[in-house]
């Protein structure tokens, strides 16, 4: 392996650590959000133990109020007194009476508690350009204007800040089913009036592709344009089993075969993004246009016994391991990929939190964004790799996969292995990385199935690694145990 540190260029966006709460399941009710009567501990209704490990791996962003939710919302539903807020169905998701408690104002003071960036998605499906604009004004007009007066009424007296804003969600699909050229047009039309209102400058977010639908994404490039958009998002869900009436897969019980199925598909990731940013790159050779995968993660059946619109799910090593391949793709790719949201925050999908009543459990994924965040903003350092392959079958992938990058006079190297039964010697060759003191810290455990329950919360945790050694000639050498992630920190 070489690292190496005299072509450090390109910045790891800390956006791409970035994360997802929909109106899906217990993932704002019950999750985020128990309101200020509730007897679970929080403050002003929003719960303080999620609150403090939000804080603790410095999340960036924060993408709401979806999804598919998002092109079913419709604002004004969700201000004004409590009380009083209509209810409806949430078609997409259980069917379930959505109250609206949780909206506008509850977000965005969520977000400024928390010191991260909201990401708002717009509702192009079923909502109205005049509809959007309205919600901008209404956020983030400091002047005279019907909306702007309404949030004040509303007790909120100066706008918010907000940078990344989405014009629509999945339009290909649960957005209206669009095709390409009819959403282009309807971006063009609705991000004209998404107004930049005093110094606060609107990062407009079009709704890209599904998957490997390039098709979709020129159609974007060439008639939207680097112009009119900062970013194109890009959804794609690793699904062992496949999307279809067999199911998914099981969180917890699966196969040697099906994990390798699993880390193949994440891993695919790489391709796809390859596939979009030689597109991107025809139109915008400048890359001023951001891949912003805004929906990404693991995708199982639900938890036996929970509502099948919930999509609950457990969180294991092998979630672990998929997550910190799937960020050092993302590294890798810094220079188009600057934005990226896991999906979901909470009880939903590969969730980094779990809770149940006043109860919460930090997921095996959790703890790689806890590892991880030494990367954000950093310069990606380029590393090359020579590992053995892992083979299940007929199927094979490198047993190693890893990143690295430098900040503040620290250099980091995260690596992957996914062999599940044989560990990996690295030697290491350090370019340009002057160090003279090594740490490293590691997520392992003894099966890929474990995970963190209620009743034993800390089955999986970050520890501390010592057996890596930096030698005299300045090389680093260590060897990665059986399914382990690692973060090696030189200074």
């Amino acid at each position: 392996m070489v690292v190496k540190g005299n072509q450090a260029e390109h910045k790891i966006s800390r956006h791409i650590y970035g994360h997802f709460a929909e109106h899906l399941g217990h993932c704002i009710y019950g999750g985020i959000w128990v309101g200020p009567e509730s007897s679970i501990p929080n403050t002003d209704g929003y719960r303080n133990d999620i609150v403090a490990a939000l804080k603790e791996i410095q999340i960036p962003n924060l993408r709401w109020p979806g999804g598919c939710f998002a092109d079913e919302y419709h604002w004004q539903d969700g201000i004004g007194p409590r009380e009083s807020r209509p209810k409806m169905i949430n078609t997409h998701w259980g069917g379930v009476v959505e109250d609206n408690s949780f909206g506008t104002h509850e977000f965005l003071n969520f977000c400024e508690l928390l010191g991260t960036e909201p990401y708002i998605c717009g509702n192009v499906g079923s909502g109205t350009v005049e509809e959007m604009s309205k919600w901008v004004e209404y956020i983030t007009f400091d002047g005279e204007s019907p909306m702007a007066n309404l949030r004040r009424e509303n007790g909120r007296d100066k706008p918010w800040k907000v940078k990344f804003w989405g014009v629509g969600n999945e339009n290909w699909g649960c957005g209206g089913n669009m095709t390409a050229q009819f959403y282009s047009d309807q971006y063009r039309r609705y991000a004209t009036y998404c107004r930049n209102y005093g110094d606060n400058r609107l990062l407009k977010i079009a709704g890209g592709p599904n998957g490997g639908d390039v098709h979709w994404s020129e159609t974007l490039m060439k008639n939207v344009g680097s112009g009119r958009m900062w970013g194109m998002s890009m959804h794609y869900y690793t699904v062992p089993k496949g999307w279809g009436p067999g199911g998914k897969g099981s969180a917890t019980d699966f196969s040697e075969e099906e994990y390798m199925i699993t880390m193949q598909k994440s891993l695919h990731m790489d391709e796809l993004i390859k596939r979009h940013t030689e597109i991107m790159d025809m139109y915008d050779p400048q890359k001023r246009v951001a891949l912003c995968v805004d929906e990404w993660g693991a995708w199982y059946d639900v938890e036996p016994g929970t509502n099948p619109g919930f999509l609950y799910q457990q969180n294991t090593l092998r979630d672990a391991l998929l997550c910190a391949s799937i960020l050092n793709i993302f590294h890798h790719h810094c220079d188009r990929v600057r934005m990226a949201n896991i999906a979901q925050m909470v009880n939903v999908l590969q969730a980094i939190i779990l809770t149940k009543d006043d109860k919460m459990v930090l997921t095996p994924t959790y703890h790689i964004y806890n590892m991880y965040k030494v990367h954000q903003d950093a310069k990606m350092i380029p590393v090359e790799l020579l590992v053995p392959q892992y083979t299940c079958g007929t199927r094979s992938l490198p047993a190693v996969n890893a990143s690295a990058s430098t900040k503040d006079g620290l250099t980091h190297i995260s690596l992957v292995n996914i062999d599940p039964h044989n560990a990996v010697e690295i030697s290491c060759r350090l370019e340009d990385v002057a160090a003279t003191q090594v740490s490293a810290n590691i997520l392992t455990a003894n099966e890929l199935n474990v995970c963190n329950t209620f009743e034993q919360p800390e089955n999986i945790v970050l520890k501390e690694f010592k057996q890596v050694k930096l030698k005299k000639d300045g090389s680093l050498v260590l060897t990665i145990p059986a399914k382990s992630v690692i973060t090696v920190t030189l200074k």
